[in-house]
């Protein structure tokens, strides 16, 4: 199995400590960048290592977890080497893999349940990239230096 990356702020706290127990089951090896407690913390603090581990390959995929998922999406999205999609539903998990190749799947804590996060994951990490004309879109979205 893979290993993979997992990070959240305060609000996502209890559903990733929910989720490492989960992927622990299931057999993949996590690496969790924190946070580790529900007090109030700065997302981006933990966004950015679990972006870069994904970019150095250290984790195949990533989980982030925010209040809204908003803010962990912005943040890791902002690494050249990351697809972060927020999602609400499967369909949309499912999509993210197969359409835009997502390394990183984000949830919105406050508003999704552990057996919703669940069943996201699980389509995530069941569906493979596409390729063909989504491999073309996923060529031109990162940004050049001379842009």
């Amino acid at each position: 199995m893979s290993k993979i990356g997992i990070a959240s702020d305060h609000a996502g706290y209890e559903m990733k400590e929910f989720l490492v127990g989960y992927l622990d089951a299931m057999g993949y090896e996590v690496l969790d960048f924190g946070t580790d407690s529900p007090e109030s913390v700065d997302y981006p603090d933990f966004a950015h290592p679990l972006a870069e581990a994904v970019e150095k390959g250290e984790v195949a995929l990533g989980v982030a977890l925010c209040g809204s998922g908003e803010g962990m999406a912005i943040t890791l999205n902002k690494h050249q080497g990351i697809r972060a999609g927020l999602c609400w539903d499967p369909e949309i998990a499912t999509l993210i893999r197969r359409h835009n190749d997502a390394n990183v799947i984000v949830f919105p804590a406050r508003f999704i349940t552990n057996d919703e996060a669940v069943q996201m994951l699980d389509a995530f990490f069941a569906a493979q990239f596409e390729g063909g004309r989504h491999a073309n879109r996923i060529a031109k979205i990162p940004v050049s230096a001379d842009k």
